[in-house]
């Protein structure tokens, strides 16, 4: 079928509201070739879950093709430090790089760490959420769905506080190059940011490799300063893992694998954080609901990533032919799996597009944190933030509400607000 009248990632309607557009797309077929982005849509749950567990796919190609062996034009020269960056991290990696580095970040990044995070996660949150009431409310994206997770990720790498305020831009530069199709100017910002980054990492690195069991304190400009605590950060916990082999992450690895936990660590937080209020006050019977029982909090963050996925589409490479619904699907193409029809599939969820508080966590199979080996790394982390966040906003201010109808940012592979202005 012709997809261009469907799927319109470029258009401001399709982003606001991209869920019509899935529903005909799923009852139309199983694989869809959208000519615009040359690229194949996979929109059922079933064909989605499935893909991402399948080693005929991959993140890369690289692995096992050169560019020209698999059809593809090289990035420009120009863009060599964004890739350098963003092709060491395990989110753009398969085997058996990926299995090497992801068990070592593993070591570092273990579940006792993210538990040991929780009052770290707590105090942080308490604090934004405090003078957001004070203030009298605000934009609670800026004030609170963007700095919680970025302080908390910043706290977990030994990050100055005074350095702190570079960390957004530049994952919002090197982002915008996830989107479909971007353009020269993106990708310029994206290398300029990338270099930036790795600079300022290395020079952490090596501060940690003279000092590694000590974590930062405030530093006075923009370089690191180290001020000696008592708990290693994580950048010193990754120079120390290594496998009984004793193979050990290299610095590229370390800066990358740093400068995605930002990235992919925030970016669910703050997307969910100010999707989900705009849900909730869309839905004020279910905001109620929730005020009222605390208890469903779990079960309505989950609905929450379910309902409007902070993450719409994941892309693959077909490293060998495929077949989805009777469509062979070659080798050299490339797969948009699109996690929000995914999420609303009516052959998974029950009354997929309504949004319900009260829909059983244990049942609710979404994919917003992905599957298979590149499942999100970072998702405990994630649900620890959004649970400490919306459960203070729940209690300490119970009649906010919604000033103006927000605006979408134009991006839509991550798709968030562009602001939520509220009253407390």
């Amino acid at each position: 079928m012709d997809t261009s009248s469907l799927f319109r990632p470029g258009s401001a309607q399709f982003v606001a509201d991209p869920y019509p557009a899935y529903a005909e797309l799923r009852r139309t077929g199983r694989a869809h070739h959208h000519p615009a982005t040359d690229q194949w849509l996979v929109t059922h749950h079933a064909d989605v879950s499935a893909l991402l567990r399948d080693r005929r796919l991959g993140r890369t190609y690289l692995h096992r093709f050169t560019h020209e062996e698999f059809g593809r034009t090289p990035p420009p020269a120009a863009h060599e430090p964004f890739h350098t960056l963003n092709d060491q991290g395990i989110l753009d990696l398969e085997a058996p790089d990926h299995t090497r580095i992801r068990r070592l970040v593993a070591q570092a990044f273990t579940p006792r760490r993210v538990e040991e995070l929780a009052p770290v996660v707590q105090r942080i949150a308490h604090g934004l959420v405090t003078d957001f009431v004070a203030a009298g409310g605000g934009d609670l994206l800026a004030d609170v769905a963007e700095p919680l997770p970025v302080t908390v990720i910043a706290e977990m790498l030994g990050i100055p506080e005074a350095d702190r305020h570079l960390l957004r831009p530049w994952s919002a530069d090197i982002c915008g190059m996830y989107e479909l199709n971007p353009s020269e100017d993106t990708a310029t910002r994206a290398v300029r940011a990338a270099v930036e980054f790795s600079e300022y990492l290395r020079g952490l690195i090596r501060e940690r490799r003279r000092s590694p069991a000590s974590a930062p304190g405030p530093g006075p400009g923009p370089g690191p300063a180290p001020a000696p605590t008592s708990a290693p950060d994580l950048i010193s916990a990754l120079i120390a893992v290594h496998d009984t082999d004793g193979t050990r992450l290299t610095e590229q690895e370390m800066i990358s694998t740093c400068v995605l936990l930002l990235n992919a660590g925030h970016e669910a937080t703050v997307n969910t954080t100010a999707n989900g209020w705009w849900t909730l006050f869309r839905h004020p019977e279910q905001l109620a609901l929730l005020r009222a029982e605390p208890g469903l909090l779990l079960g309505a963050i989950e609905e929450l990533l379910r309902y409007d996925t902070p993450l719409q589409l994941f892309e693959r490479w077909v490293l060998d032919d495929i077949e989805v619904g009777g469509t062979v699907i070659p080798r050299g193409s490339e797969v948009a799996l699109l996690f929000g029809s995914a999420n609303r599939d009516p052959a998974v969820f029950d009354d997929p597009d309504t949004f319900d508080v009260r829909r059983p966590a244990a049942a609710n199979r979404h994919l917003s944190f992905g599957a298979g080996i590149h499942y999100c790394l970072g998702a405990p982390l994630a649900r620890l933030e959004l649970a400490a966040s919306f459960s203070l906003l729940l209690r300490e201010a119970p009649r906010m509400r919604l000033l103006a109808e927000p605006r979408w940012k134009p991006g839509y592979v991550i798709r968030g607000l562009a602001a939520l202005e509220v009253e407390v």
